[in-house]
């Protein structure tokens, strides 16, 4: 082919590519625009209270009807099927997002302005190749979101924190708050909860850690999972959670409610509640903990621990409710101690050897997760924790540590309690023998 040749055929690819792209880029707003003429949106939206079904029946034939004229007849199927679903989703839905909240492997949704989109993917963020028209479109998407739940945001009010029916977690911070633009959050909590045995098939643990953890909550011992924004604590309190005996009763004490217990049959939900717009109405986790111990609960499951409820769910494990769970943000388990200290005395002032005293005696198991540079999420220390009267300090003994995602990790020890496992009967003779083995080897 001569070079005359080869640059008249780049030209026609060249504008075969801009047509192309002229026919993908018709956008939703011209759409919209188009649907406008055949029917008014207000009345779409007031057909949307008395008949959804209707009101979508109505914005589909319209939509139709745009398609008939000569604009679009270049526009292939496929674009005109995926503008209108778009088009349904803002109407009727939570626009882009919409599909995001429906998507499993999506955990965290970021609206930042109308211009940025991010989700998180499997651990990963990534940058969402749609945007949104205005900031007021956001304003709008996030009082759709947060109007039927009760809740408002305004200039007096700029920021609201609620949860979805689905159970994902819902944050908003408007201007002037937030200086570029309103930005909504949503943690998007997956409808199926992960086993144990899934964390060992996804490699966050290990076979012998999966079995620890299983005789730790059949012989009540209180466990502290620790860690980072994202690194699952919340998808492991809720695996440890499904391991609870079907003859005990659960009260679940939570801040917004994300555990779910699809199978164990005496479970009880309390949700925190914050003040109403006229700063009243509110309901701490501390006052659900001191009601729980009324309710007459073999298990107390906090969802996490980060205030003066502290004090009370440590009286609560130490007066007969062993066995109990929750989670906390710490970088390490010897955190954990200082954040608990620290969120005592946010309630009662005393002394800090007493406040270990009570640590140490209330809580037998931390485990601490973190997530790795490629999104990988994996438990990175077990630390048994127990009160030494002659240092008036806790004392921490490390069974298991694991310094990176893709590393085995290193078994340094059995708990001290191992020999109850045994006595009471949670598991034989020879499983014992055949884990104190495999851990030797390891």
């Amino acid at each position: 082919m001569s070079l005359a040749e080869r640059v008249h055929a780049a030209e026609l690819e060249r504008r075969a590519s801009q047509s192309q792209q002229g026919v993908r880029g018709v956008s939703l707003e011209e759409l919209r625009r188009g649907v406008q003429e055949h029917v008014s949106m207000e009345s779409i939206a007031a057909l949307v209270e008395e008949n959804p079904d209707l009101a979508r029946s109505e914005l589909k034939h319209a939509c139709r009807q745009v398609f008939v004229g000569p604009a679009w007849s270049q526009v292939d199927l496929a674009r005109k099927h995926e503008l209108v679903e778009e088009l349904l989703d803002l109407v009727f839905g939570l626009g882009p997002i919409e599909r995001l909240l429906s998507d499993e492997s999506v955990t965290e949704i970021m609206v930042n302005g109308c211009n940025s989109l991010y989700c998180e993917r499997d651990g990963k963020l990534e940058r969402l190749p749609v945007t949104l028209e205005s900031d007021a479109q956001v304003r709008v998407l996030i009082d759709r979101i947060i109007g039927p739940l009760g809740r408002r945001i305004d200039e007096s009010s700029p920021m609201v924190s609620a949860r979805l029916a689905q159970g994902h977690r819902v944050h908003a911070i408007i201007p002037p708050l937030a200086i570029d633009g309103p930005v909504l959050t949503i943690r998007a909590f997956t409808r199926k909860v992960m086993t144990l045995e899934e964390m060992v098939a996804r490699g966050s643990i290990d076979d012998a850690m999966r079995i620890l953890l299983s005789w730790a909550v059949l012989a009540r011992k209180s466990i502290a999972v620790s860690g980072g924004t994202g690194s699952g604590k919340t998808t492991m309190l809720n695996a440890l959670s499904c391991l609870i005996p079907h003859d005990e009763r659960i009260i679940t004490i939570e801040d917004s409610a994300e555990l779910k217990f699809d199978e164990h049959p005496h479970v009880v939900r309390l949700e925190a509640r914050p003040a109403n717009a006229e700063g009243i109405g509110e309901v701490s986790i501390r006052d659900l903990v001191i009601n729980s111990l009324r309710m007459r609960p073999d298990r107390i499951v906090v969802g996490e621990c980060r205030g003066g409820e502290a004090v009370d769910m440590l009286q609560a494990m130490l007066t007969g409710h062993a066995g109990s769970l929750t989670t906390l943000h710490a970088n390490s388990p010897r955190e954990v101690v200082e954040r608990m200290i620290s969120m005592v005395r946010y309630a009662v002032d005393l002394p800090v050897d007493a406040i270990e005293a009570q640590i140490g005696s209330a809580f037998d198991l931390i485990v601490q997760t973190a997530r790795a540079r490629d999104g990988k999420r994996y438990v990175s220390e077990v630390v048994e924790v127990s009160f030494d009267a002659q240092a008036r300090r806790c004392r921490f003994e490390t069974l298991f540590t694991r310094l990176r995602g893709d590393d085995e990790g290193i078994w340094w020890s059995a708990p001290s309690w191992m020999e109850d496992v045994l006595s009471f009967g949670w598991a034989e003779e020879g499983e014992v023998r055949a884990w104190t083995q495999r851990l030797r080897a390891g």
